[in-house]
């Protein structure tokens, strides 16, 4: 029984969840540093060449679940160690101040008083009429009073100490949403080219919404540089009506549990005619070894294949490169120009597609950490609420009245100096009674 003592004390110490709160903050920095959630060959491929620190290779950082740190074992066992710490802590300080602060405690005698950190006699030969002024005044600022014959008792403030109970629970609330959400959300990420569909499957295989990007734009300054993405969706459920919907850069569309943003963009397609040729549209594909966001196909000036050349641009609204096997620009082409001549051929190039990148995410536990942080924040407010105490007692063992004193005393939780300032006021009033 002691042993389980010590280990509930030890869990509830505040130090260790200061502790856990800094290693969590660490490994969510880790989180935002590392590439999360990518095929194991590439972290093998970049981190063996040039290892993290110079320590972690590719294989370790497999090993110590780095490339998915927010769903790791040790991670989520991090956050139940903290949830656990919390809720022990509430269970065994928290509530029982809670519980303390809404009895009353009743000082009968004047060397009670003088021990609290403010105390104050003043002579008082009707003490009985001093005390219902200083009732009825403090009743007037809002403080609960509680009236004896000979005494009073006064607090004010008490829904204070609810605060550090309700930021434990509000913190739980959130660890639990945050659990939840990385054991059981769900995160999809694809581009979609103008008049594509996107079909999204439930567990049994059966479809359970279809994404039709219908439009995508992307709005660039006079510089030509990127400044908004934005697309339009058509959104169909399988026996509900169509809902049109737009999304943009840090303004998602929430969906039945589901949020899609607007991540990324690339280009598709690019439709070329070659001579006399109907309109041919072509896939095109990105070529990081020249450069970031640069796309482009290889396109044959032969019948037979030969004679091929290099497409290349950067922007849908081009110019599109043309280079020859020896690496030579043989021309720039813009998009719904005319044709030019490439190795003895009219090239044009009619359009280029551009694509949309919708990042999807389901997470149950979003209304949790909602939840959480709202709570978090009214406990918050609320412990910045100060709590405090008054006492008045009538000292009754002076024979003649003229020699009666009343003992006043407070405590105070925080800004102690304001009711130390506010308590020659409270003494004013009890001097009316003199008058």
């Amino acid at each position: 029984m002691r042993a389980l003592r010590r280990l509930f004390a030890l869990l509830s110490d505040l130090r260790l969840a200061i502790l856990l709160l800094l290693l969590i903050a660490i490994a969510s920095a880790l989180g935002t540093i590392l590439p999360q959630n990518e095929a194991p060959e590439l972290y093998l491929e970049r981190f063996d060449a040039d290892p993290w620190l110079g320590l972690i290779n590719g294989k370790h950082l497999l090993q110590l679940q780095l490339n998915h740190i927010y769903s790791s074992q040790w991670f989520l066992g991090l956050l139940a160690w903290l949830g656990l710490a919390l809720t022990l802590c509430s269970w065994r300080r928290q509530w029982p101040a809670l519980l303390a602060s809404m009895r009353w405690v009743d000082y009968r005698k004047p060397r009670q008083l003088s021990k609290l950190a403010l105390a104050e006699s003043i002579a008082c030969p009707n003490g009985e009429s001093a005390l219902n002024i200083l009732s009825s005044h403090l009743q007037g600022q809002g403080w609960q009073v509680q009236r004896h014959e000979d005494r009073l008792a006064a607090r004010r403030g008490v829904i204070g100490k609810v605060g550090p109970l309700l930021v434990h629970a509000g913190l739980v609330l959130l660890l639990i949403g945050a659990a939840w959400g990385a054991l059981s959300g769900n995160r999809l990420e694809r581009f979609l080219a103008p008049g594509r569909v996107l079909d999204l499957l439930d567990p049994s295989g059966n479809n359970r919404l279809s994404i039709t990007l219908e439009r995508f734009a992307i709005e660039r300054d006079p510089a030509g540089r990127t400044e908004q993405f934005r697309s339009n969706l058509l959104l169909n459920p399988p026996g509900g009506p169509s809902e049109q919907h737009e999304i943009s850069v840090n303004h998602p569309l929430r969906y039945r549990g589901m949020t899609i943003y607007q991540a990324d963009w690339e280009l598709a397609a690019i439709t070329v005619q070659i001579g006399k040729s109907p309109e041919l549209q072509l896939p095109l594909r990105s070529f990081p070894e020249l450069g970031e966001q640069i796309w482009g196909l290889v396109l044959p000036t032969r019948p037979d294949g030969s004679q091929p050349v290099l497409m290349s641009l950067s922007s849908e609204q081009g110019p599109i490169q043309v280079f020859d096997a020896d690496g030579s620009l043989l021309g720039n082409l813009r998009p719904g120009g005319t044709s030019t001549e490439i190795k003895g051929l009219p090239l044009r190039v009619v359009e280029v597609m551009p694509a949309s990148g919708l990042l999807l995410k389901r997470d149950p536990g979003v209304p949790l950490v909602y939840a959480g942080f709202a709570i978090t924040l009214l406990g918050g407010g609320l412990s910045l609420i100060a709590t405090r105490q008054l006492w008045a007692v009538l000292d009754s063992s002076a024979i003649q009245p003229s020699s009666r004193k009343l003992h006043i005393g407070g405590l105070c939780n925080r800004n102690l100096a304001g009711f130390a300032a506010e308590l020659p006021i409270l003494i004013s009033k009890v001097d009316e009674s003199r008058d």
